[in-house]
């Protein structure tokens, strides 16, 4: 007893003191659990960290999930909103209740920690049991103070809880009327259609009545009512494929129905100028198309001699509109030009002081194939045609193939490497028809480079001619020259 006296005492007086006083905690918010380990010593029991949501934060949560009741919802979502409610209520209540068991709890702990506390007490002597005394009232004051501020905290969250639960009754009882107004609604609704219903099957079945009465009217009668049922049919069905047959079926109607006026036109205005052409003793011949070739011939014996005649031709935009006398066509035969498409062309026969026109049926109609030919050259830099020289100098000129060179900026008549004749577009240079008595004159055409030279030339075929027409009038006007050069003309 001797021995093991002193190694209690130096064991047991200064330990306590440092050890309590280093586990106590003030600035815990929960109530610390203590348990005696080796020599005495008081170990504090590991923390479980409660990571769960706050009262407040749920009742906020809840809040924001009730104010959305306001709105008009469905009798799905209310169902759903109102089972999370009551599962909410409930998690809040059963978690009351741990705390309320925990709290309990820590009363039987401290009743526990009092009574080890005073057996500890009872075994100090010496000089350091002030201290230890000090120590351990200090340790008990400030875990009853935390007790007493968890068991308030605790009665404020019960009051949070209860008030919570009454609203979400309330909540409930208000989500119950809105359901029922809802499905009273709903109900109303489903009248109202099924009423609708069975009045639209008696219009039908008037409709019907009414049918099968008008198909006693004939036979015309029953067909539009199939046409009216079938067509109905369609649009209840909503059927596109049938719609668009229909709609391509009338746009053939209609296209039918415009030729059919286009060949009354043409009709009337063929029987129009057979009844001027009895009275008149001239008449136009030849296809009014670009690349043909018009001629002024005699309808009748008794006319006078086109020879001694003054012949005059002119372009229009119509019958009526004011008239453009072509320079040179002063013969009985011209070849329509490109400038002439789309225009009326008219000739005045003057005799011993009697005037007769002559005019075509309709405009000049144009060459189907001259305006993709012309775009595809025009992405070249210069296009050649093949010609053969008629007449040079006014005078008459046998010569072999020539090439005649239409560029963006000047022209060029040339074979092999000797060039007959290379100019710029310019005011003095005239590009046209030959509007004289000469063979072929739709492949022919006049050319002056300059005042001193001319040439009449000769294309392998009039869409050839024409095509070099309109490319020299385009790229003339690119150097910004007066398009006037292309409607001077040779007679």
């Amino acid at each position: 007893m001797t021995k093991v006296c002193p190694e209690i005492e130096d064991m047991t007086l200064p330990e306590p003191v440092t050890t309590v006083s280093a586990d106590v905690s003030f600035a815990s918010n929960h109530f610390p659990s203590y348990k005696l380990g080796p020599d005495n010593q008081i170990v504090e029991e590991p923390k479980e960290d409660d990571k769960g949501p706050s009262v407040q934060d749920t009742v906020e949560k809840e809040s924001e999930l009730l104010s959305d009741q306001h709105k008009r919802l469905s009798v799905r979502d209310l169902a759903s909103k109102f089972d999370k409610n009551l599962a909410a209520a409930v998690t809040l209540a059963d978690e009351a209740k741990l705390k309320e068991a925990a709290s309990l709890e820590g009363h039987v702990m401290l009743k526990k920690l009092r009574d080890a506390l005073e057996y500890m007490r009872g075994r100090m002597d010496g000089q350091n049991k002030e201290d230890v005394e000090k120590a351990i009232s200090m340790v008990v004051e400030a875990l009853a103070v935390k007790l007493t501020q968890n068991e308030g905290e605790l009665i404020q969250e019960k009051f949070e809880v209860k008030k919570l639960g009454n609203f979400l009754k309330q909540a409930s009882e208000d989500a119950k009327k809105l359901v029922n107004h809802e499905k009273s609604f709903a109900c109303a609704e489903i009248e109202s259609a099924r009423a609708v219903v069975l009045k639209l099957g008696e219009a039908f079945e008037e409709q019907e009545r009414s049918s099968e009465a008008s198909r006693a009217q004939g036979p015309d009668v029953e067909k539009l009512v199939e046409e009216v049922q079938e067509a109905r049919q369609i649009k209840r069905m909503h059927h596109p494929t049938k719609v668009m047959g229909m709609q391509h079926e009338l746009h053939g109607l209609r296209s039918r129905l415009q030729e059919k006026y286009m060949n009354s036109i043409k009709l009337h205005q063929e029987i129009k100028r057979v009844e001027e052409s009895k009275s008149c003793p001239f008449v136009l011949e030849g296809t009014q198309s670009l690349g043909s070739c018009l001629r002024i011939n005699v309808s009748s014996e008794n006319a006078i001699d086109l020879s001694n005649c003054s012949i005059q031709w002119y372009r229009a935009a119509c019958e009526t509109s004011r008239r453009e006398a072509i320079s040179g066509a002063n013969q009985s035969l011209y070849a329509p030009e490109p400038f002439d498409v789309g225009r009326i062309l008219q000739a005045d026969i003057l005799s011993n002081g009697q005037k007769v026109t002559v005019t075509t049926d309709g405009p000049i109609d144009p060459d189907s194939c001259l305006q993709s030919r012309v775009e595809s050259l025009m992405r070249k830099s210069n296009s050649e045609f093949s010609v053969v020289i008629s007449q040079m100098n006014g005078q008459d000129y046998a010569s072999r193939t020539h090439v005649f060179t239409v560029g963006k900026t000047r022209i060029k008549l040339s074979r092999g490497w000797i060039t007959k004749a290379r100019e710029i577009y310019s005011t003095s240079m005239q590009l046209c028809g030959v509007r004289g008595n000469i063979k072929a004159p739709a492949k022919v055409l006049f050319w002056q480079p300059r005042k001193s030279l001319t040439f009449i030339l000769t294309f392998e075929s009039e869409q050839e001619r024409n095509t070099a027409i309109v490319l020299a009038r385009k790229y003339a006007f690119d150097c910004n020259v007066s398009k006037n050069f292309l409607l001077k003309c040779y007679s």
